[in-house]
């Protein structure tokens, strides 16, 4: 008796915890590709909050210019992302679209900071180089107008 309430217990727990969330969709749903760029523009924006802008300026909120750039609003976005959250592989591929744009954009800013730090070092090394002392007498060589003779080698003079 205690096996088959233990079980019809262990029944309902396991039916009861299966996800029914399934929405549909939104009438103004946000195509896969546009969601991509969003969210890649957002995961961007999100990291460069922390980052000084040209004004100096730290904690500036870039969503508003995002939703400008793709002229949509907060709602629609929202909406549109708790739809795909519902459906968790077209989410999955669109986050890994993310992530390879991301690592793209990543090995190129990459390597141009390589490029630039090259050319910092280059900067470093140039001023090392021995310059001549330029204190140093310069040697002249004069011929001496009384023995000019062909094959006699000038005099260095100090």
């Amino acid at each position: 008796m205690k096996k088959i309430i233990y079980i019809a217990v262990l029944s309902v727990l396991v039916i009861s915890c299966t996800s029914n969330t399934i929405l549909k969709k939104p009438k103004d749903l946000i195509p896969k590709d546009e969601m991509v760029n969003i969210i890649t523009d957002m995961l961007i924006a999100s990291s460069a909050q922390q980052i000084k802008n040209k004004e100096l300026m730290r904690n500036v909120n870039y969503f508003p210019l995002i939703f400008e750039k793709y002229h949509i609003d907060s709602t629609r976005f929202k909406s549109s992302n708790f739809y795909y959250t519902s459906q968790i592989d077209e989410y999955d591929v669109i986050l890994k679209e993310v992530k390879e744009r991301l690592s793209a954009q990543k090995k190129i800013v990459d390597s141009i900071r390589k490029v630039e730090d090259s050319i910092s070092r280059a900067k470093k090394i140039k001023p090392s180089v021995k310059k001549v002392n330029s204190t140093e007498p310069k040697r002249k060589i004069k011929l001496d107008s009384i023995k000019k003779t062909i094959g006699s080698k000038p005099k260095i003079r100090d």
